[in-house]
């Protein structure tokens, strides 16, 4: 069953957020505004917060900065999971990943779906983990940033969820780190 563990306390994770876009800037960006809100309201810190062009360099170079820092638990990106020749968001961050969540993509698209039909097979969300941190990349709308955090993001970035959570994994997620070991593909 899906509950709240009320004998467990909230524990605040340090969140970045990457507004990929051509055209936008902080002072227009709604979808980071929207995931800024949504995150600060649930207790969590705002890390970090920056806007990218549609380059694939500078996407990766700026999650992969995060993804290293200590102070940093988790990145969500907005933009560029479209299909247009501009959008890159999938292909600079999916190298990244050490390991992907493939079940991520397929809720938020079952979510999605319930919200706008069909058009959700434009959106390419995916998300995995980077250096021991959880990337999410996520549409450029606010609809859809508020889809992922109310529907997936909300509960899975809280320690109190029950069954289970992303919060009590995150020690281990760099165990092969640890033991000196690589992943072999």
């Amino acid at each position: 069953m899906v509950a709240s563990d009320k004998t467990r306390s909230f524990v605040p994770l340090a969140i970045a957020v990457l507004t990929v876009s051509d055209t936008r800037s902080l002072d227009e960006d709604r979808s980071g505004d929207t995931l800024r809100d949504r995150l600060t309201a649930a207790g969590h810190t705002l890390a970090a917060r920056a806007v990218v062009p549609d380059e694939v360099d500078q996407i990766r170079g700026q999650v992969e900065a995060w993804s290293r820092d200590p102070a940093v638990d988790v990145v969500l990106t907005t933009g560029g999971t479209g299909f247009t020749g501009r959008d890159v968001t999938p292909e600079a961050i999916e190298p990244l990943f050490d390991k992907r969540m493939d079940g991520f993509s397929a809720v938020f698209h079952r979510i999605s779906y319930d919200k706008i039909g069909t058009s959700t097979l434009q959106s390419r969300a995916t998300a995995g983990v980077v250096n021991a941190t959880y990337v999410f990349v996520l549409p450029g709308s606010p609809g859809a940033c508020r889809d992922a955090w109310d529907g997936i993001l909300a509960a899975q970035l809280d320690y109190r969820h029950r069954p289970c959570n992303f919060v009590e994994i995150m020690p281990r997620l760099d165990e092969h780190l640890r033991r000196g070991a690589s992943i072999e593909v």
